[in-house]
């Protein structure tokens, strides 16, 4: 597939300008030059367990991150929503087959590079550099603050600390896959909201 010169690439502009506001216009033809536009429908995989992976971000719809365990239970770690990447970054950095399945939950548009155009974009722009060094410490804060919570907060802590910093991503997802995500079970969860939904 060839790069979609009339593609609207406003919104992956917009995410590298929140978090790098000095990108030059040579450094941003140079990002967007090797993404492609790829759609999935929904509950489509974009990448399954054992399979190499693709720099992927979300430019429509919603993904989620989740591997099964060994009970054969679907466990979410992300969800991944317009403006945000949803890739398996170890897979993708390490260059080796993703231990994570990424699937659309609604129908979605991904725009997705290759490795090796990160890595150009790296060696030949610093700013760009730094860019990803940017998305590397907003993952790296995300789950030391996952971690914390499953260590520290009780089941009722989680689900309203998920409802207070996902407001419009909490009517888009089935209570199955958001029990999944806050590791609590199905029932325990609907017990959860009735009661915080009482006045």
């Amino acid at each position: 597939m060839e790069h979609p010169t009339k593609y609207d690439f406003s919104r992956l502009e917009n995410a590298i300008r929140r978090l790098y506001p000095q990108c030059t216009q040579a450094e941003w033809d140079f990002f967007q030059s090797s993404f492609r536009v790829e759609s999935l429908e929904a509950h489509e995989f974009f990448v399954q367990v054992r399979q190499e992976h693709r720099l992927s971000f979300v430019d429509q719809g919603l993904m989620r991150v989740y591997y099964v365990n060994q009970q054969g239970q679907e466990v979410t770690i992300r969800f991944a929503t317009e403006g945000y990447y949803s890739t398996d970054y170890y897979a993708f950095l390490t260059q080796t087959p993703s231990l994570f399945h990424l699937q659309s939950l609604e129908p979605t548009t991904l725009l997705t590079a290759p490795y090796e155009h990160i890595q150009q974009c790296y060696q030949r722009h610093p700013g760009l550099e730094r860019y990803g060094r940017a998305i590397a410490e907003r993952l790296f804060k995300e789950q030391h603050q996952r971690i914390f919570s499953f260590q520290m907060d009780h089941a009722e802590q989680r689900y309203i600390q998920f409802v207070q910093e996902y407001p419009a991503l909490f009517n888009r997802i089935s209570l199955t896959h958001l029990s999944s995500y806050l590791g609590i079970e199905r029932q325990s969860l609907s017990r959860i909201r009735k009661k915080m939904a009482r006045p």
